[in-house]
C-alpha cells in the first residue's frame, strides 16, 4: 500500500499509547483510507497542510506504521471522558493498540465504518470467486460427461 499513491478518506491527528513501560499518549498524523489507517510522526506532515490531501506517500516507510483492515479483528472499549473519546484497535494476532482522541473528531466511528466495507468487500469477493469456481467446475464436468457420452 505504501508504494503507491493512496486515496485519503479522512485526515486528522490522534494519539497513540506507546507500547513502552510507561505507556504515554504519542501525537499521530493519522491517514484513513479504504485499506487502513497509516500513521506518521505528526511533524513529518505538517509541511503539506496547505496542500492537496487526496493523494499521499510515504517518504519514510521506516517511521510509518500501518494498520490494514485485513489485519484488523474489531474496534473496542469506547469510551468518552472528559474531552476524548478512548478506544482501542484489536488486531488478528491479538495485538492491541490504544488510541485517544477529542470527541468532535469521530475517528472511532470513521475507523470502524471503513473497516467494516473493507471487510464486507472482501466477503462478497469470495462469494464471487466461489461462485465463478463452482461455474468452472460445472462447466467442467458437463464437458467430461459429454466426451465420455460421445466415446
Amino acid at each position: 500500500m505504501l508504494e503507491s499513491s493512496v486515496k485519503v478518506l479522512k485526515e486528522g491527528l490522534m494519539e497513540k499509547r506507546s507500547d513502552g513501560l510507561l505507556q504515554l499518549w504519542k501525537k499521530k498524523r493519522c491517514f484513513l483510507t479504504e485499506e487502513g489507517l497509516l500513521l506518521h510522526p505528526p511533524k513529518q506532515h505538517d509541511h503539506q497542510q496547505h496542500q492537496n490531501h487526496q493523494q499521499i506517500t510515504a517518504s519514510e516507510p521506516g517511521k510509518t506504521k500501518e494498520l490494514l483492515f485485513s489485519n484488523m479483528k474489531t474496534v473496542d472499549c469506547v469510551e468518552r471522558k472528559g474531552k476524548y473519546v478512548y478506544f482501542t484497535v484489536v488486531m488478528v494476532e491479538g495485538k492491541e493498540i490504544d488510541f485517544r482522541c477529542p470527541q468532535d473528531e469521530g475517528w472511532n466511528a470513521e475507523i470502524t465504518l471503513q473497516m467494516v466495507q473493507y471487510k464486507n468487500r472482501q466477503a462478497i469477493l469470495a462469494v464471487k470467486s466461489t461462485r465463478q469456481k463452482q461455474q468452472h467446475l460445472i462447466v467442467a464436468h458437463g464437458h467430461s460427461i459429454i466426451k465420455n457420452s460421445l466415446s
